[in-house]
């Protein structure tokens, strides 16, 4: 990708030019990074009491049983979001999803296992362990350059 800037004192707005032979999907991520607005914030319940979740703070954002919780070490929080709705308000750049039930906070991951046929296995640093499901696993390899 080739990236050009032009000075223009007239200008009175930036503006954006893409140029290319097609649509793809580099282009697609292209578009939506420069026209989403910053990642929203999480708020969660705990002990009956609503508290803002500060991004860097979550461990891991997970649903089970119908409902979704954030994790962080602070304890256990309720969202009341839908998982995709909690993954849209989080920095893709520091959020993955691992599963159809979960997302982690890359900077909160100690290590990934590969030995396990199929799947990867992740420890993170609150000590709890879980695991890529077999759909997600071309996502994570490509993360850490595999």
């Amino acid at each position: 990708m080739q990236i050009e800037i032009k000075l223009d004192p007239s200008c009175t707005e930036p503006r954006v030019w893409i140029m290319a032979d097609s649509i793809t999907e580099e282009v697609e991520e292209i578009i939506k990074k420069l026209s989403d607005s910053a990642p929203q914030i999480l708020s969660g319940s705990k002990d009956d009491k609503f508290e803002v979740l500060e991004p860097g703070d979550l461990i891991r954002v997970y649903a089970n049983a119908g409902k979704v919780f954030a994790v962080t070490k602070n304890g256990e929080y309720t969202l009341r979001l839908r998982l995709y709705e909690a993954e849209a308000r989080l920095d893709p750049r520091f959020f993955v999803r691992i599963s159809n039930s979960e997302i982690l906070n890359l900077k909160q991951i100690k290590t990934f296992d590969l030995s396990f046929t199929g799947t990867i296995c992740v420890k993170l640093s609150d000590g709890t362990i879980s695991y890529v499901s077999r759909r997600y696993v071309p996502k994570i390899k490509k993360i850490l350059g595999m």
